[in-house]
């Protein structure tokens, strides 16, 4: 398969930077609860070099999975990059001795984070570097001042190309845009939690690219059995209808599904093709609802 025949085509995240919608998210690369290496080192550099084989050219990673195990399996799998691929990474975050989430949005932080992602990764530059703010699925609506600038700053040394934002709201991208330019956010939306419709439109307005995360998370057991319901209507299973009603959603969204298994990413990768009709988009947002 080639980036041609991937669902969804292509998206310019920004000026010579073009990606497959049908990106890669490296997290279930680490070992359980991102933390640790993987069971199967050798079946996770299988996984990566398959996805360039299959014609991804968006990969989506942080030094803090692990931390810094799956950067340096990313490294071994497929350094020399090709010149295709867009490895997209995040900071603000760090990993304690246990494997807590600790923020780490200090400008000496995330300097620090863009150098180790620099070294892990094997790389002179960062193609995105995406500021991570919030909790786990929502914005905690303070000021990004402080750490943007200081990732604005490592983008005129050379060392960024482009910088994106996760799990902000509209304010908070506002107050970064009022800074510089943006690539791309990358914020919890899906079929189900739906909270970003109105920042997914006004992205898409500007040709910002949206990246949801986590396609099937937070159902509720009724949603989920909705959700089922019309995936066995289209013979097809709960997360290839997640996966391709994002892709119908709006045109700048780009997906990260992750697997650590060869097999999940070719299941990943035909799933997103579902073709869903009118019907079926009714069905899904009454999910929603």
């Amino acid at each position: 398969m080639s980036e041609a025949n991937l669902p969804g085509g292509k998206f310019d995240m920004a000026p010579g930077l073009s990606v497959t919608r049908m990106g890669y998210g490296a997290m279930q690369l680490a070992g359980p609860g991102v933390f640790g290496p993987p069971k199967d080192r050798a079946e996770a550099i299988a996984v990566l070099r398959e996805v360039v084989e299959c014609g991804i050219t968006h990969v989506d990673t942080s030094d803090y999975y692990g931390p810094f195990v799956t950067n340096e399996i990313i490294k071994e799998a497929l350094h020399p990059y090709p010149e295709s691929l867009h490895i997209v990474t995040k900071v603000g975050t760090r990993r304690d001795a246990e494997g807590h989430w600790i923020d780490a949005r200090t400008p000496p932080e995330l300097r620090r984070a863009v150098h180790e992602n620099l070294d892990h990764l094997g790389l002179q530059v960062l193609d995105v570097v995406n500021l991570r703010l919030g909790g786990f699925a929502s914005a905690d609506g303070a000021s990004l001042a402080e750490p943007f600038a200081a990732l604005v700053e490592l983008q005129s040394q050379g060392l960024i190309r482009h910088i994106g934002l996760s799990t902000v709201n509209a304010e908070q991208i506002s107050e970064a845009q009022s800074i510089a330019p943006i690539a791309c956010v990358q914020n919890f939306y899906n079929v189900a939690h739906r909270g970003d419709d109105d920042l997914v439109d006004s992205l898409a307005e500007q040709g910002i690219a949206y990246v949801p995360y986590f396609p099937l998370g937070g159902f509720s057991t009724l949603q989920s059995s909705e959700l089922e319901a019309v995936a066995t209507r289209l013979g097809a299973s709960p997360l290839a209808v997640a996966l391709a009603w994002l892709l119908q959603r709006s045109p700048n969204i780009l997906l990260i599904p992750g697997t650590s298994t060869r097999a999940h990413l070719r299941e990943n990768i035909a799933g997103a093709f579902v073709e869903l009709s009118e019907e079926d988009l009714a069905d899904i947002d009454r999910i929603a609802a």
